[in-house]
């Protein structure tokens, strides 16, 4: 394909970004737990999770590193050793048990001051979250963006590609997620195809919840360059299959715990995997060409969008070969524009090279630039 190979299929076992480094201290939940069969299903939970666990053996090996670790969990026995101890009472202590938990069980959680009294297996799923939320920090304040075209070929896959390379040269954590089956796959845009990693075929979450960690080392991790961020790219792959609703909602939910930019691509039919897309977006922007069908076709896709809720914003791009202009058509789509985007010179001969588009400036930088401020913003709800 014009100097470029796109057929080769990456193989499923690849990764992103080769080895992970291992989790530092702060952020590995300790686990504190005597009892074999219980520390047995706690492991295999931490497993579950993507997170490592630090294990302790009594009270003085647990000190070295209490007061610094996001989640401690303990067991009856470990629970009353602490207390013994006299470890400091700190939050996110966790008590953990086989079956019912007893009134001693209780007393003993009283005194760690422990927050939780989980009954396993029947807490099982609210372990594995608690674990995933605490490896990753917990921070909660990512923000979902989605873009879609007004009609064929306006620009959006490109513009979604811009947006997520802006924020991570910005120097945020950014997941840009293709939910378009039949669009050919986002990671051309970036000339990604032939990294190693998986796609969307080969990602099982299900509606399970799944470590933003995870993702990013098992997806494919083009070097964009920036200050300190990285992206990952969950693309459609060059199959017709495209992610389930529930999958999508998993990923874009590990993204916003993880604090990340993250971006989706969409199609301009309403699929089931692209209404979940809008429905978890905090923004969502209509990428219009500035002519008269272009108008005429995106103020069908609006209504749709407008069906699911969240803020929608307008980034007109030219040319505009009758003499459109960009708040006309804003006017015409009853949508706040949020950039005018005139044409950038060489971009589809960069995009045909493989050259992944969003260069620190240009008028697509700036609109790049334009949507993000917008999202944070939505994301926030301080509109500027």
């Amino acid at each position: 394909m014009r100097g470029r190979r796109s057929g080769k299929q990456p193989e499923e076992r690849g990764h992103g970004r080769g080895s992970e480094e291992p989790a530092p201290t702060e952020r590995r939940p300790l686990v504190m737990v005597s009892d074999a069969e219980l520390l047995e299903a706690v492991l295999r939970l931490g497993a579950a999770a993507g997170c490592e666990l630090l294990t302790a053996h009594d009270p003085a090996e647990a000190r070295r590193s209490w007061k610094d670790v996001p989640l401690v969990v303990l067991d009856a026995a470990a629970a009353r050793r602490c207390t013994e101890s006299g470890l400091p009472r700190r939050g996110r202590v966790v008590v953990a048990v086989c079956g019912q938990p007893s009134a001693v069980v209780w007393e003993q959680a009283v005194e760690v001051g422990a927050e939780h009294v989980v009954s396993l297996p029947e807490a099982e799923s609210w372990l594995v979250a608690a674990l995933a939320e605490a490896a990753e920090g917990g921070r909660g304040d990512g923000a979902v963006l989605a873009v879609l075209g007004g009609r064929g070929g306006a620009g959006a896959s490109v513009l979604a590609a811009a947006v997520a390379v802006t924020a991570v040269r910005a120097g945020d954590r950014a997941l840009l997620v293709d939910c378009d089956p039949l669009g050919g796959g986002v990671d051309l845009v970036l000339g990604a195809e032939d990294l190693g990693g998986l796609r969307w075929p080969g990602v099982g979450v299900g509606d399970g919840r799944v470590p933003a960690a995870a993702l990013h080392a098992a997806l494919p991790a083009p070097d964009v360059g920036g200050g300190g961020g990285g992206l990952a790219v969950l693309s459609c792959d060059r199959s017709p299959h495209g992610p389930s609703p529930a999958a999508v909602g998993s990923v874009l939910a590990a993204g916003r715990r993880a604090g990340e930019t993250v971006v989706c691509d969409l199609p301009r039919y309403p699929t089931d995997a692209a209404v979940a897309a809008l429905r978890a977006a905090d923004f969502t922007v209509l990428v219009v060409p500035a002519d008269v069908r272009s108008c005429a076709a995106a103020a069908r896709v609006a209504a749709v969008v407008g069906e699911h809720g969240g803020a929608v914003g307008l980034v007109v791009r030219g040319p505009a070969p009758g003499g459109i202009a960009p708040d006309e058509v804003a006017t015409a789509l009853d949508l706040p524009l949020v950039a005018a985007m005139r044409p950038e010179p060489g971009l589809a001969r960069a995009l045909e090279r493989g050259t992944a588009p969003g260069r620190p400036r240009g008028p697509l930088a700036a609109a790049a630039t334009a949507v993000l401020a917008e999202l944070k913003a939505a994301a926030t709800g301080h509109r500027p």
